[in-house]
């Protein structure tokens, strides 16, 4: 697991969307999490990782920004972002097997095109009688 500088976050509170009530126009409850993935103290490995990923947080400068108003309190609400950013840094650093090709086997050929004749047989059948 990688940890994440607190100093290489900028927060910022912005106002949810949606519906509120009379509280929503005037608590700041939504945070904005802008994270550059260059500038921070990430191993190039994961940055490069970061910046190749095709994900739409991420900014074409490699600014990651996630907007989180999911609850009504802004100390949930940055929990959730950190907890989102974390999640992307980890799926950066997951290395996918590299997958080694198979082949199928002779019995599964063999079913394959058993089948394949069967259902030419069945479909012959359908045909009216004499026509050839």
């Amino acid at each position: 697991m990688i940890d994440i500088d607190p100093d290489d976050i900028q927060w910022s509170a912005i106002r949810a969307q949606g519906a509120g009530g009379q509280n929503v126009n005037k608590v700041s409850s939504a945070v904005h999490l802008r994270f550059d993935v260059r500038a921070s103290s990430l191993p190039d490995e994961v940055k490069d990782s970061l910046l190749q990923s095709r994900d739409q947080r991420i900014s074409g400068e490699g600014v990651v920004i996630i907007k989180a108003q999911r609850y009504r309190s802004q100390e949930r609400n940055r929990e959730d972002a950190m907890a989102r950013l974390r999640e992307i840094v980890e799926e950066a650093t997951a290395v996918t097997p590299e997958r080694r090709p198979t082949r199928p086997t002779r019995a599964s050929q063999r079913r394959r095109v058993d089948s394949k004749v069967r259902r030419g047989q069945t479909k012959a059948g359908r045909r009216k009688p004499g026509y050839e």
